[in-house]
């Protein structure tokens, strides 16, 4: 087990190369970001195991881990590597033996690096990682037509849920109070959007759960119904979300940064995130 001087070594060898480790003891298993029951049991797996050993993780709740391996290096690419084969989301190493490694700065960093202005203006459209959102058109509260490239210029969370979807109804208080901690944050710009039902169903759902979050009329009512897009077109629902909830986070360019099929645990933890993306995304 390591000793207390040695914890402040490592500590103090890891603000001397550029930053602090993630807050939290290694034993400190609710101190592990993103992952959730099962990601949490898995941890305590780890930590009982013997060293070398490798725990990687990735924003939206990924993880992997390798114990047992021949080196540390061989370990920590075990890690990542079982990380990533669950995600597409970049992976990063948590924990590396006794020690956490992931530098707090890094994983609030984990969307980028941003695409440049020049890049993004020569990105296909998609819904994968690293694409230009397609163009969606919603319609405000009071029915007046929005495309979702005039929020260009903000970092934009789009999240699709229903009101007869038990784990979106679930998750809406949470991701409320996120919504709540940043609608006063240049430059983030929310939008709930309906699926499989009418406007008005979601709306009474969503005011008896929690007031005041900013709903958009998607305009798909019905099932396999289509969402319309700026130059005319329709697109599958099916095509932006195989199945509900599914959120997406986008860049000041309106490249897709983030992707998650399904509730998320601890929206608090993405505050950060959706900051770093708001202030260094779309130069």
């Amino acid at each position: 087990m390591q000793t207390p001087h040695l914890l402040v070594l490592a500590t103090a060898i890891l603000v001397a190369f550029g930053g602090q480790a993630h807050a939290g003891r290694v034993t400190d298993i609710d101190a592990v970001p993103h992952i959730d029951a099962k990601g949490k049991q898995a941890y305590r797996q780890f930590l009982a195991t013997a060293v070398p050993r490798a725990f990687a993780i990735a924003p939206g709740g990924a993880w992997g881990w390798s114990t047992e391996a021949a080196t540390a290096n061989m370990a920590e690419r075990e890690a990542l590597a079982n990380c990533q084969a669950n995600t597409r989301q970049r992976c990063q190493l948590y924990a590396r033996d006794n020690a956490v490694v992931l530098r707090s700065a890094d994983w609030v960093r984990s969307w980028g690096p941003y695409q440049k202005s020049s890049e993004a203006a020569k990105t296909e459209t998609g819904t994968l990682l690293g694409k230009r959102f397609p163009d969606l058109v919603i319609n405000d509260e009071k029915g007046r037509p929005i495309k979702v490239s005039s929020w260009r210029g903000k970092a934009v969370v789009l999240h699709f849920w229903g009101s007869w979807c038990p784990p979106c109804q679930r998750e809406m208080p949470e991701l409320a109070k996120l919504y709540k901690s940043l609608r006063q944050t240049r430059d983030i710009r929310f939008a709930f959007l309906q699926v499989r039902e009418d406007f008005a169903s979601a709306r009474a759902c969503a005011d008896k759960i929690t007031q005041g979050l900013p709903l958009y009329d998607s305009g798909a009512g019905g099932f396999d119904a289509e969402f319309k897009l700026a130059d005319g077109s329709r697109i599958s629902d099916r095509t932006i979300a195989m199945a509900f909830p599914t959120t997406y986070v986008l860049d000041k360019h309106g490249i897709v940064v983030f992707s998650h099929t399904g509730p998320v645990t601890a929206w608090a933890q993405y505050a950060p995130f959706l900051r770093d993306v708001a202030v260094n995304s779309g130069k």
